[in-house]
């Protein structure tokens, strides 16, 4: 058999060899695909922060962001549903309710400098903090305000808006602890829902008063024992009682306390000063929360089922402040100002058609469908009304 002449190699080697450069060719063009995926996706995220909410601590616990927009992809790790919260001192700067185990939400939050809590999950669970750094975009901002003297007039209504809502609050709030402690589950039962309803038409600017609210409107499930927690009171503590349980007994003082927290709801929510840039940005996050949660879980009212009642308080609050503003946005946008209304009443209409001759259908009574349609438009009105800010002038301040 003759021998290949040296220095030439046998042609099974030669294949082999261009074998191994096509598959490092290959290879090395999967890996610049890959690396290129990676850094669009980094590009795309890199200023989202990703905090992780585990049983009893979230991580980091501690985060610094520069001031302005920005994105925080909140991770539940734990087994239950939590929310996760930015804090002014006692107000709610952003939050985000109902994150599912296992899932994750993106918050977006627009900051200035300076020093905030968070809060992680169960309202036992340590609070973290959140350091907000100035940049030159948030000190032009702050220069550039707009005149305020415009939102003197709509600021100034809100508050009598409020003001008169927390009485018909107290008022409700007050037959409804007679009854339970007069022993009348029948009566007390009647008289939640206008209480609750009325709780719900100043929610937007309650839920900014963090521990207030907390006291009044948590659910059980922010709490380490659920319903048997001590920590558990407020209305769904009543809630629970009176249409789970089906008895008052228990339930007289926490009605009092509830009682108490809604008279000093009434003077925290007077001694606020409100920002013009708030007025739509709190009843716009009440309705991306009725939209992203709340419509399809129908776990906000879950032993009462009235949920629908809400809703519509809700609405109500939403429409006091955009007519408020009206004026200025008629001027200044009448195209936003018409797709408002139309989203408004599609809205109530939806709503509407969902009523019977007692009053709104409980909520175990609307299907899938019907929940999805409510989630659906709510989103729209939501939507929409982010755009008044930056029609106004206000955004990013």
């Amino acid at each position: 058999m003759p021998t290949p002449a040296s220095g030439t190699p046998p042609r099974a080697l030669r294949w082999a060899v261009a074998g191994s450069v096509i598959v490092m060719i290959a290879a090395g063009g999967l890996f610049y695909y890959a690396s290129q995926l990676a850094a669009a996706k980094r590009k795309t995220h890199n200023d989202q922060v990703t905090v992780t909410i585990h049983p009893h601590s979230c991580e980091p616990n501690a985060l610094t962001v520069p001031a302005g927009l920005n994105s925080f992809r909140i991770v539940n790790a734990s087994e239950r549903a939590v929310e996760w919260e930015i804090l002014d001192g006692v107000l709610v700067v952003e939050e985000r309710e109902n994150i599912a185990p296992g899932l994750s939400q993106v918050i977006n939050a627009t900051l200035a400098p300076g020093d905030y809590a968070i809060t992680c999950g169960l309202l036992s669970n340590p609070r973290g903090t959140l350091h907000v750094t100035p940049t030159a975009a948030s000190e032009a901002s702050a220069n550039a305000r707009p005149s305020m003297v415009a939102f003197i007039g709509p600021l100034s209504e809100f508050r009598v808006y409020v003001s008169r809502q927390s009485s018909v609050l107290i008022k409700a709030v007050d037959a409804l602890s007679q009854a339970i402690g007069a022993g009348d589950l029948e009566q007390a039962q009647a008289l939640y829902t206008p209480a609750r309803v009325a709780y719900q038409r100043l929610a937007p600017a309650a839920q900014r008063l963090a521990e207030l609210d907390n006291a009044i409107n948590a659910r059980a499930d922010y709490f380490e024992k659920r319903e048997s927690d001590p920590g558990f009171s407020g209305f769904h503590r009543l809630e629970y009682g009176l249409f789970d349980q089906r008895s008052t007994e228990g339930l007289a003082p926490i009605a009092q306390r509830l009682q108490a927290d809604t008279v000093q709801l009434k003077q925290q929510l007077l001694a606020q000063s409100l920002p013009p840039e708030q007025l739509v940005s709190i009843v716009a996050r009440t309705l991306h929360t009725l939209a992203d949660t709340r419509a399809n879980s129908g776990e906000e009212e879950r032993y009462s089922h009235i949920d629908l009642n809400g809703f519509a308080a809700n609405l109500e609050a939403t429409r006091k402040v955009v007519d408020l503003l009206r004026p200025l946005l008629t001027k200044k946008n009448p195209d936003l100002q018409r797709n408002i209304d139309s989203a408004s009443a599609s809205l109530e209409a939806e709503l509407n058609g969902l009523k019977t001759s007692q009053g709104y259908r409980t909520y175990d009574r609307v299907s899938a469908e019907q929940r999805q349609h409510i989630s659906n438009k709510a989103k729209v009105l939501a939507d929409e009304l982010d755009g008044i800010d930056p029609a106004l002038g206000l955004s990013g301040l």
